[in-house]
């Protein structure tokens, strides 16, 4: 699980243009955020999203108690969560229900992430793009997260560390 935040200042990256002329990026930078909430399953490539205007322990244990119902985590079947040192992953507002189990990863580590390299996909629609409005940008991003869930082989094959614990080779050790 990871959060990631997108607003109205544009993610530019670099492009291809005819020899001789200059690309052009429309930019009208303005302070306004969305977070994406991002949860994945190494080994499947399973996703999960949720776009929220601003991210607190609150958001945070509304948003985990709604991925905890919509996967039907209890007693029987268990949850591993990796978490960052985010200050919205801690605290009186989140509890792990039954079944669940944080390990908060070592700090300055988001290699040992899966779910950072969702980043940079969920990214593609909205680089090099000037968005009106933080509802037309929602818009885009809420479309690439219903792609995202369709490309579980791809997204597999990015968070499914060679060294990751796996259910599918159970002889294999960390």
């Amino acid at each position: 699980m990871d959060e990631h935040r997108v607003g109205l200042i544009p993610i530019l990256r670099r492009v291809w243009a005819p020899r001789g002329t200059r690309p052009r990026a429309v930019v009208r930078p303005r302070y306004q955020w969305l977070y994406l909430v991002g949860f994945v399953h190494p080994e499947s490539g399973r996703t999960s999203f949720w776009i929220v205007p601003e991210l607190t322990a609150a958001v945070f244990a509304a948003v985990f108690a709604a991925f905890v119902e919509e996967q039907g985590f209890n007693e029987n079947k268990r949850l591993l969560l990796v978490l960052d040192g985010a200050g919205w992953h801690t605290g009186a507002a989140v509890r792990p229900p039954p079944g669940t189990t944080f390990i908060q990863q070592p700090a300055y580590s988001p290699e040992l992430q899966p779910s950072e390299r969702l980043w940079p996909i969920s990214n593609e629609p909205l680089a090099n793009k000037s968005f009106k409005s933080i509802q037309e940008l929602e818009e885009v991003l809420s479309r690439r997260c219903c792609e995202m869930t369709q490309m579980q082989d791809f997204l597999r094959g990015l968070t499914f560390y060679h060294w990751w614990p796996s259910t599918l080779n159970p002889t294999r050790s960390v």
